[in-house]
């Protein structure tokens, strides 16, 4: 066999089909048109669909690609194995109501054998089990041995999706050789190892699906054909995966050559380097087809891509700049066939350039905060990174949280996944009018770095909720300017503010910032680098102007409810140590105007008493009206007077003590009310396990106390209401309802028994002898699977040496069940073979034991064929 490279394969497949009249079009782009099933282009019809459905008129009734694609279903396993990856070129002859599969499963093998000098005897061909018709063409017309075409489910040889067009499919497999087979005796077409490899899939689209697994012919029967270039080129060039086909060996060995390491000499370098040489590949094509890095959908992908690529770079010690570098042998060794890729090579590598130089400036910082909270979860012997840590260094750092994970996983970790995200739904409900992009900081992360290192901010809101000071910095969400201007969005910062910055679990103060030049609402304010506070928000009104005068005022209403639940937060953290013991150790917080979140080191869930014991605490501490005090101290200061620390926190020389009278004492830099009076009420709403050790309790304080239970009072009025009942008689009347139902439930299932038995009746009369074995094989109407098990353990006791095979139609499906007594066994019944053997006569499959075994299908007219097919395996059995 003749080797060629990956360019020549492309342009043969397409010529090929060129001469069988198929019009040539050129690959779609990457990002899908006015289809939104879809994020990027995943297959070599996804942007043929239109043709496919009716919805346009293709430009000629035969139609040949080679269309780019990117899947990340797999993105975890790419670099870590040499079969995966994102990016791949799909070769593709389609045809919308002209030629079916005569022509397609003739033209495919004419393609390999011929065209590329594939050996006959190394290809085998795969069709739907009940693909009649193809298996045919395949042995009469192609002349391939019946034991060399292989039938397979529909799991593998049936295409479809959902309601819609769909079809048996039909595969080619080439095999590899035996030195890239598992050795096992029965290693054949379909075995897991990488001995025998798929090249081609032809789909028969012939059928419409109704979505209810009901199937009808379609009027116009379509061919979508499916081979991937760099499988193909894999085969033919006999290498041992895509990433030593010539063009993708070339972008491997740059990466090699600029990380001056060797390919297959060490296997974790190994990863980095295919996970580059892919990532790179996708990040080339998807620049050249508009999309732009960015938090949200494809751009994110985008972004995650690179990012996982720059950061691999480092892994392979690579320092300097380097994805351009890479990106121009993609260009190089793809232009012939994507000469766009050379027309915007500046573009590519401009917008390549921007992005690692920006990612470059925030990873060292990302990683030394990860490397710290590593060590944390070391000290707390967890192994979950909590949703808030993984969150700020998606905020702050611009780490996608696939990379986070990516780290962590490499050492045993994981990431609160549901906790990032509720953490990602505050930030989008805080600032939903204020900016599109969903990770504010993170994009504008190198505009704060911008800002002179000599501007700080001072917080003065312990006395103030509005202050007087002057406009250090105004930003866009892109720049540094002089002038805010109505209706723009961006950060204000100045020399003081009365306004707290989200830290320490508590949520950030909203308001407004006024003076005789305009408005500009706070709608979120978080902590910058340098002892800087951004207040975050859009002018609504006038402008400001640098140098300006203005006056902060803070929401003081969410302001005073958010104190309170931080204050309980700290009851609340010393009433578990006191119930639970000294182990309870503070893991994560949140206290906002609504609710406090507090998670916690314990081992098991809280029992109800312990529940009880705590709220009662933290009740009995509000109602003594402990003075709330501050003090600043120096760290060993705070330590001896036992004020607790969040373990594992890194504090500075001076630190914040609040202490509440004689109960609680800890380091706290946040807001809290004058006297824990204030806070009225305490109420424990929920307690969960989030991790490993770790659980969570959220509670309410103040007037949500009393909402809450008002909302109680509305519901038991209500469910009083609906069992006409008064509340004070309510649970009587449920104990006399749930009597009553299971009284009924009681009656109905004595009523089934009676019609199960009654409709078993004169069955016994249709038992047959085949050669000494009693067989009952029966239709018994609008039967559920569980009524059939009861029938037949009551047949089998009263037949000897029985097999039973009973079937009903039910709901338009078919319950088949097939039981064998130990007598008949003996003498070769088998009721997981007879089920088999039968089942395909009612749509469906199933199998089991010699005893007992069952299926289901989905052809209620096949019944009566399939117990006739019964006695005659039965008949083969015994």
């Amino acid at each position: 066999m003749q080797s060629y490279g990956l360019n020549e394969l492309r342009e043969m497949f397409l010529s090929f089909f060129e001469e069988k009249e198929h019009l040539r079009m050129k690959s779609f782009s990457l990002v899908p048109n006015n289809d939104k099933s879809l994020l990027l282009i995943n297959s070599g019809m996804a942007p043929l669909k239109p043709y496919f459905t009716g919805q346009e008129i293709p430009p000629r009734k035969r139609v040949t690609t080679c269309q780019k694609c990117i899947r990340t279903g797999d993105i975890e396993n790419v670099g870590k194995t040499a079969r995966h990856g994102t990016f791949f070129e799909m070769l593709g002859n389609f045809s919308f109501g002209d030629y079916f599969k005569h022509e397609a499963i003739a033209w495919s093998w004419e393609f390999l054998t011929e065209r590329v000098g594939i050996p006959a005897d190394r290809l085998y061909p795969s069709v739907y089990v009940d693909d009649d018709e193809a298996f045919n063409i395949w042995n009469k017309e192609i002349g391939i041995a019946p034991e060399r075409i292989f039938k397979f489910g529909k799991e593998d040889n049936f295409w479809e999706h959902g309601s819609g067009p769909c079809g048996p499919c039909s595969e080619i497999y080439y095999d590899r050789g035996e030195k890239y087979g598992c050795g096992k005796p029965d290693c054949t077409v379909g075995c897991e190892c990488d001995r025998y490899i798929e090249v081609w899939n032809n789909v028969f689209s012939q059928f419409d699906n109704d979505g209810n697994g009901n199937y009808s012919d379609l009027i116009q029967k379509n061919i979508d054909t499916g081979m991937g270039l760099e499988r193909l080129a894999t085969v033919v060039q006999d290498v041992d995966s895509i990433f030593d086909v010539d063009t993708v060996k070339a972008i491997r060995d740059e990466v090699c050559s600029i990380a001056g390491v060797e390919y297959q000499k060490d296997p974790k370098l190994d990863v980095s380097i295919r996970l580059i040489t892919d990532h790179i590949r996708s990040v080339t094509f998807m620049i050249s087809d508009g999309i732009m890095p960015s938090n949200e959908g494809r751009g994110y992908v985008l972004r995650r891509l690179l990012r996982r690529a720059a950061r691999h770079g480092r892994l392979l010690g690579i320092k300097d700049r380097f994805l351009t570098k890479i990106s121009e042998i993609v260009i190089r060794e793809s232009k012939s066939g994507y000469p766009e890729l050379e027309e915007k090579k500046e573009y590519i590598f401009n917008i390549l350039k921007t992005e690692e130089d920006n990612f470059n400036k925030t990873i060292d910082q990302g990683l030394n905060i990860l490397a710290e909270l590593e060590d944390k979860l070391k000290k707390e012997g967890s192994k979950v990174l909590g949703g808030d840590d993984a969150f700020k260094l998606y905020d702050t750092y611009g780490f996608p949280l696939d990379l986070t994970k990516e780290i962590l996983e490499e050492k045993g970790y994981e990431v609160d996944e549901d906790g990032f995200n509720k953490a990602m739904q505050v930030q989008r409900e805080t600032a939903r009018n204020a900016r599109e992009v969903s990770n504010f900081m993170g994009a504008d992360v190198t505009v704060y770095q911008s800002i002179d290192v000599n501007i700080t901010s001072e917080f003065v809101g312990y006395d103030n909720i509005s202050y007087d000071s002057d406009v250090l910095v105004l930003t866009t969400e892109t720049d540094i300017v002089n002038k805010l201007t109505e209706g723009t969005k961006g950060t204000i910062i100045t020399a003081k503010t009365p306004f707290y910055a989200t830290m320490g679990g508590q949520m950030a103060d909203t308001g407004v910032i006024k003076s005789d030049k305009g408005e500009f609402e706070v709608e979120d304010t978080i902590k910058l680098q340098g002892g800087r506070i951004g207040h975050v928000g859009v002018m609504r009104s006038g402008s400001f102007a640098k140098g300006d005068t203005v006056t902060l005022t803070i929401d003081a209403d969410r302001r005073e409810k958010t104190a309170k639940n931080h204050s309980a937060t700290h009851l609340l953290q010393k009433a578990l140590r006191m119930v639970l013991g000294g182990h309870v150790e503070q893991a994560g917080s949140m206290v906002d105007s609504e609710k406090l979140r507090f998670d916690f080191t314990h081992f098991q869930a809280l029992t109800k008493e312990e529940l009880a014991k705590v709220e009662d605490i933290v009740n009995a501490e509000i109602e003594e009206d402990l003075a709330v005090d501050t003090q600043i101290m120096t760290l060993d200061e705070a330590k001896k007077t036992g004020a607790m620390a969040l373990f594992g926190e890194k504090y500075g020389e001076s630190v914040r003590v609040v202490r509440m009278g004689e109960f609680s004492s800890e380091l706290c830099g946040g807001t809290h009310v004058a006297n824990t009076g204030v806070i009225r009420a305490f109420k424990i709403i929920s307690e969960s396990g989030i991790a490993a050790g770790v659980r969570r309790i959220e509670a309410l304080t103040s007037k949500a106390v009393f909402d809450y239970y008002n909302g109680l009072e509305q519901n038991l009025n209500m469910a009083a209401k609906a069992a006409k009942s008064d509340t004070a008689g309510l649970v009587k009347k449920i104990e006399a309802l749930t009597a009553e139902i299971k009284e009924l439930k009681s009656d109905n299932d004595k009523l089934k028994n009676k019609l199960a038995k009654d409709k078993a009746g004169a069955v016994l009369d249709n038992v047959t002898a085949v050669k000494g074995v009693n067989l009952l094989a029966v239709k018994i109407d609008d039967t559920d699977m569980n009524e059939l098990r009861n029938l037949g353990d009551s047949f089998k006791e009263k037949i000897e040496n029985a097999v039973i095979v009973l079937a009903s139609a039910k709901d338009g499906k078919v319950n088949l069940i097939a039981m064998a007594s130990d007598e008949a066994i003996k003498q070769g019944a088998h009721a997981g073979n007879l089920i088999k053997a039968i089942a395909s006569f009612v749509g469906g499959g199933g199998g089991g034991r010699p005893n007992m075994a069952q299926a289901g299908g989905k052809k209620p007219e096949g019944i009566e064929e399939a117990l006739a097919e019964a006695k005659k395996v039965l008949e083969g059995q015994v």
